[in-house]
């Protein structure tokens, strides 16, 4: 049970959405928002976020598309928990299932996850490469943002077996990672689209958003890279916009 001196209540899409979150471990941020506003769907699509944590992806995406059959996959009952909170306080319909990403076709088939089943799938996988990211000492929090080596090609076989032909994945991972990505989507994803996300002007990219198609046959896409501050350190307008929940990415646009 989750002590409510432990939960703090945040503003996400300039007050549309309102999440509990726990105060300390993994705590939803801009990642999600974009990952959100990059991912393409519309009124009836069977949407599965994947490491929902308390939703803020999955309920972010479905406050922009109304209609979506949203199903929010996560590990951690207490995580799962407030994602289910989160969603009748919002009045989004939404079902929750407790389940580790990385286990087999039966029970992703157990819960209702069968294999082609779903229109398109949301990720932010854990990241950070433990080899040079020291983990938290707060297990929650370590398990949300490291990766171990198999994580990602794990993750990824989970999206394609419940995706539907033609069905789409969006992810977000760390830039220097891409070539992982693009390693993991080979096998039976094509069309890829590659949004490179930088902190700061004229500085590397720090997070690449991909939206890869299940069977896509198209040529890689590389898109103009997305700033999110301006020099002076403040969020660019079209930023502004996007995390405010008044517009989505060129991804979510194809």
């Amino acid at each position: 049970m989750i002590e409510a001196a432990d939960i703090t209540e945040d503003a996400f899409l300039g007050g549309q959405l309102r999440l509990m979150q726990k105060r300390s471990g993994h705590r939803a941020g801009h990642d999600a928002v974009l990952l959100a506003a990059a991912t393409d769907a519309k009124a009836g699509d069977r949407v599965v976020e994947l490491g929902a944590g308390v939703g803020t992806a999955g309920l972010a995406l479905a406050r922009r598309v109304e209609g979506i059959r949203l199903s929010l996959v996560e590990i951690d009952p207490e995580l799962a928990q407030l994602a289910r909170a989160n969603a009748a306080a919002n009045a989004i319909p939404a079902e929750v299932i407790v389940l580790d990403v990385t286990a087999d076709a039966p029970a992703f088939a157990a819960n209702g996850l069968l294999p082609d089943s779903s229109d398109a799938v949301l990720m932010n996988p854990p990241f950070n490469d433990p080899a040079r990211h020291r983990g938290s000492p707060d297990q929650a929090r370590h398990t949300a943002h490291v990766a171990r080596e198999e994580t990602l090609h794990a993750w990824v076989h989970a999206a394609r077996r419940i995706l539907r032909s033609s069905g789409v994945l969006t992810l977000i991972w760390r830039a220097d990672g891409l070539g992982d990505v693009m390693a993991a989507l080979s096998r039976g994803f094509g069309s890829l689209a590659i949004l490179p996300v930088h902190g700061e002007t004229g500085k590397p990219a720090i997070r690449v958003l991909v939206r890869a198609v299940k069977g896509g046959r198209a040529p890689t896409q590389l898109l103009p890279g997305l700033m999110l501050n301006e020099e002076s350190n403040v969020p660019k307008k079209e930023v502004k916009d996007i995390l405010e929940g008044r517009a989505a990415l060129p991804l979510a646009r194809p």
